[in-house]
């Protein structure tokens, strides 16, 4: 059997050499999608090239300021997230080009996209030829008051082949990550009283304790009138299909990605016409011409770590395999989508810095999802 691992992380060295993004002296450049001015006061204001703005409804990770361009969102209403420096950037895009490649007939790969949001290759903005962004759906679009939650999904937030200093680092910012394995990362909620949102950040969610989770997970469904159930309910049914993809793969294993949770904060009816995304074919019209910010990505797929060919399971209806519970909740929910109540929630797994080749399930991962919702369950209950 092929090392995966070994093959792996062949590829990352090869990818730590590629010049992209890299001055003369092998240093990642600073960011040119944004740029300082002075204004009248002296103040300094932000100015973002090609007409992106910073993401308003991001809450967590590096967020847009003097020194991290943070999350875009460009005019055509996608998100714009710029690269990592390798090998973690390089490794996302990596696993992004391999799960919506034309060519991927795996069947595991191909069930995934349904669970991330989806990707429209990569954007430059036409001033700089440095800066390479990932350009993605942003699922919150359709939302006319989204609530959103980041939730770090697993037993541990380092990778394998993290260092002994950077293993002790994230083991020290929450050390109850091995046994709740999950962390919440930030939220922000609408009130429907004060017509705002309350906030929480990943200090917040390190706060919280065995006895205190339930209660802080509570908050991210309160409106501040009432308990949003059937926010909590749909969401459940989305986090279990996740759940039932990862049961059924053991290829890949995800280290300190997370899940993005949302719903609708309105009590009024969703305008859909005024919320419905872009058009993702015009993507680049905005930055650098598409054959010049993906030469970099066509550098990467020229093979494809993730995919292999399966045959695709099927019973002798002809339809693929599934237990009698699988096919009961599918039909539930095609129902709640049908009268519409599936789209006031969405469930999409986010960050992949840190997904590696496996041959065996992604138990750590799975263990965060059962506790998850066996938590988000005790919420209903109570």
């Amino acid at each position: 059997m092929e090392n995966y691992q070994e093959k792996f992380c062949q590829l990352l060295l090869n990818l730590d050499k590629l010049s992209l993004n890299m001055s003369a002296d092998g240093q990642i450049m600073d960011s040119a999608l944004e740029k300082l001015e002075n204004d009248k006061n002296g103040s300094v204001k932000q100015v973002l090239l090609d007409g992106c703005v910073p993401f308003s409804h991001q809450v967590a990770g590096h967020k847009c300021g003097i020194n991290t361009t943070g999350v875009l969102q460009h005019p055509d209403g996608t998100i714009l997230k710029q690269l990592q420096a390798p090998p973690r950037g390089p490794r996302e895009m990596n696993f992004y080009t391999q799960v919506f490649a034309k060519d991927c007939t795996d069947k595991r790969l191909l069930d995934l996209q349904q669970h991330l949001p989806k990707f429209y290759g990569t954007w430059m903005p036409r001033e700089s030829s440095h800066e390479l962004c990932l350009k993605l759906e942003d699922v919150t679009r359709r939302f006319l008051r989204p609530c959103i939650m980041d939730v770090k999904i697993g037993r541990r937030s380092y990778d394998p082949f993290a260092s002994k200093e950077k293993r002790e680092e994230q083991i020290s910012k929450y050390p109850l990550m091995e046994e709740i394995g999950f962390l919440l990362l930030g939220m922000r909620v609408y009130q429907i009283d004060s017509d705002s949102y309350i906030t929480h950040d990943q200090f917040y969610g390190r706060s919280l304790g065995k006895d205190t989770l339930k209660n802080g997970l509570s908050r991210f469904f309160h409106n501040g009138r009432e308990l949003q159930r059937h926010a909590v309910s749909l969401i459940i049914s989305k986090i279990r299909s996740i759940l039932r993809w990862f049961e059924n793969q053991t290829q890949l294993h995800f280290y300190a990605s997370s899940l993005l949770l949302v719903y609708e904060g309105s009590p009024h009816i969703i305008n859909k016409s005024k919320h419905t995304p872009a058009d993702p074919g015009t993507e680049h019209q905005q930055g650098e011409p598409q054959s010049k910010a993906l030469s970099f990505q066509s550098s990467l797929i020229h093979s494809h770590p993730y995919c292999h060919d399966v045959q695709h399971e099927r019973n002798a209806n002809g339809k693929h395999g599934g237990s009698v519970e699988e096919e009961d909740e599918e039909i539930v929910m095609r129902d709640k989508k049908q009268f519409g109540q599936e789209e006031t929630v969405e469930v999409k797994m986010i960050g992949f810095a840190h997904v590696f080749p496996s041959d065996s399930p992604d138990e750590s991962y799975m263990y965060g999802l059962k506790n998850l919702l066996s938590t988000l369950e005790q919420i209903l209950k109570d």
